[in-house]
C-alpha cells in the first residue's frame, strides 16, 4: 500500500464532528480515480468501536476495507502468534490446523524451535511432513522401507519431505539450534498424535519387548507416559560419522528427503521479485506436496492469478504485505499479512499478494498436489480473440496490446 493510502486513512481516522459532518455531505462524491487507486471510501471517517489496539494497526484493510470488498467472505488469516505453544526442555512447538483456520482443509502447519543438541524424538505421520528452514541448523534421519537409512544436516533455506509412514528425528545444532516450518497435506492434522518411538514403546508389555529384541527381560527404562516428544540430547558428530553408522551394510536411501531450496536458479525472475516452483518434477521425495517461495520487492505484486488444481495455504516467512480475495457472487475481502501470519486461498478463488512494506515480502505457497499449476490474469486475457475482450471489458486495442502477454507470476 502506497503512502498516500495510508495518509488518507490516517486522515479519515483523526476526523472530529465538524469533519464528520462535512464528510456526510460529500459521501456520494468519490470519484471513480479513487476507487480505482484503492481508496477508502468515507464511512472510514465514522467513530469507531473499540479496538485492540495491536489488532488494529496490524489490519488496516479489515478496520478500513477497500471499497472494492464486498459481501460476506470467511476470514483467510490465521497468525502463528495466537497459537498455543507447547514448551518442552528441548525446545517448543506450535500449530495451526483446521480448527484455527477453518477453511483450511488440505493442509495444516506447525511451527518448531530446538535447542543445540534438542530432539525431535524418533516418530511418523499418516500425512507427509514438508518442512522449511527458517533458522539456523539441524541434522535430520529417515529410513526408507527398504530399510535404508538417510542422514543429512539442512540450514537456513533449506527443505525437506518424509512421506507418510516414514520414520524420521529432528535434532538442533550449535551454535543456537534451529526453527523450522512443517507443513502436512491434512487440515486435521495434529502434531500432538504422532507416532512417537518412546511412546510406543512405554505401551507395550515388557515381555513383548524382551521377546521382540532377544534379551531376557525389557531392556528399556519405564518411559514417559505419553513419550518424550522433544528433549535434549547429546550434540551430534560428524556427520559421515553418523551417515557410515546409519547405513550400516545396506548403503544410503535411493531417495534425498531434503532439497537446497535457495540454491536452485529462481524459475521465475522480474525487477518486481522471484519465485521458485517446488513439486514433484524436481523434488522426487515430494510427490504429494508442490510448493512456491515467493520473494516480492517493496511495491511488488504477485499477480492476480487463481490455482485450479488444488487449495493454497500460505506461510509468511518475512516482511508485510496484503492479499485479496475474490469468491465470486460479488464476494470479495482483503487482509494484511507480517512474518508469521498463514492464509489460505480455496481452490480456483482468484486473488493477488501485493508488497505493502519497505523491505522484500517472503512468503510460501503450498499446495496439496503433486504438482504446481496457476493461471494469469493477463496471460488469459492476452491469448483470447481481441474484440473478446474489448467487448467484455470496454477497453481499446491499444490497451489491450499493453497487458503482459505471458504469465509474470511477479509485476514490478
Amino acid at each position: 500500500m502506497d503512502d498516500g493510502i495510508d495518509a488518507s486513512r490516517r486522515r479519515f481516522l483523526e476526523l472530529g464532528s465538524v469533519a464528520l459532518a462535512a464528510g456526510a455531505i460529500s459521501a456520494g462524491a468519490q470519484t471513480q480515480q479513487q476507487v480505482e487507486q484503492g481508496e477508502h471510501s468515507s464511512s472510514s471517517s465514522l467513530p469507531m468501536g473499540q479496538d485492540n489496539s495491536a489488532l488494529y494497526h496490524q489490519n488496516p484493510d479489515s478496520v478500513t476495507p477497500p471499497p472494492t470488498d464486498h459481501g460476506n467472505l470467511p476470514a483467510f488469516k490465521y497468525p502463528f502468534t495466537l497459537a498455543h505453544k507447547r514448551v518442552q526442555p528441548g525446545g517448543w512447538t506450535r500449530q495451526v490446523t483446521i480448527a484455527d483456520l477453518g477453511i483450511a482443509k488440505e493442509i495444516a502447519g506447525v511451527q518448531m524451535r530446538l535447542i543445540p543438541g534438542g530432539i525431535r524424538e524418533l516418530h511418523w505421520h499418516k500425512p507427509s511432513e514438508w518442512s522449511l528452514m527458517l533458522y539456523g541448523n539441524a541434522r535430520i534421519t529417515c529410513i526408507d522401507p527398504d530399510g535404508k537409512a538417510f542422514v543429512d544436516d539442512v540450514k537456513e533455506g533449506d527443505i525437506w519431505n518424509f512421506p507418510p509412514g516414514y520414520p524420521h528425528s529432528i535434532q538442533g545444532l550449535p551454535p543456537d539450534g534451529c526453527e523450522f516450518l512443517l507443513v502436512f497435506d491434512d487440515g486435521n492434522f495434529d502434531e500432538y498424535e504422532t507416532v512417537l518411538l518412546t511412546d510406543w514403546i512405554g505401551h507395550t508389555p515388557p515381555g513383548i519387548l524382551a521377546k521382540n529384541f532377544g534379551t531376557s527381560s525389557s531392556p528399556f527404562p519405564p518411559m514417559p507416559p505419553e513419550g518424550r516428544y522433544i528433549f535434549p540430547g547429546t550434540i551430534p558428530g560428524p556427520l559421515q560419522a553418523d551417515r557410515k553408522a546409519a547405513e550400516g551394510n545396506l548403503g544410503p536411501s535411493r531417495l534425498p528427503f531434503d532439497f537446497r531450496l535457495l540454491e536452485m536458479p529462481p524459475t521465475k525472475i522480474t525487477r518486481g521479485g522471484e519465485v521458485r516452483i517446488i513439486d514433484g518434477n524436481n523434488f522426487r521425495a515430494s510427490p504429494q506436496i508442490a510448493a512456491a517461495h515467493v520473494i516480492l520487492h517493496p511495491g511488488g505484486l504477485r499477480e492476480m492469478h487463481w490455482h485450479p488444481n488444488a487449495d493454497e495455504w500460505q506461510y509468511y516467512v518475512k516482511g508485510k504485505g496484503r492479499m485479496t480475495v475474490f469468491a465470486a457472487g460479488a464476494r470479495a475481502r482483503t487482509m494484511d499479512f507480517e512474518q508469521g501470519d498463514t492464509g489460505y486461498v480455496q481452490q480456483t478463488f482468484p486473488h493477488y499478494i501485493e508488497n505493502t512494506g519497505d523491505t522484500d515480502l517472503v512468503f510460501l505457497e503450498m499446495f496439496r498436489s503433486s504438482y504446481y499449476q496457476d493461471v494469469s490474469l493477463s496471460n488469459w486475457l492476452t491469448h483470447l480473440p481481441p474484440q473478446l475482450v474489448i467487448d467484455h471489458l470496454k477497453i481499446s486495442q491499444a490497451t489491450l496490446d499493453k497487458f503482459p502477454h505471458e504469465e509474470r507470476v511477479v509485476m514490478p
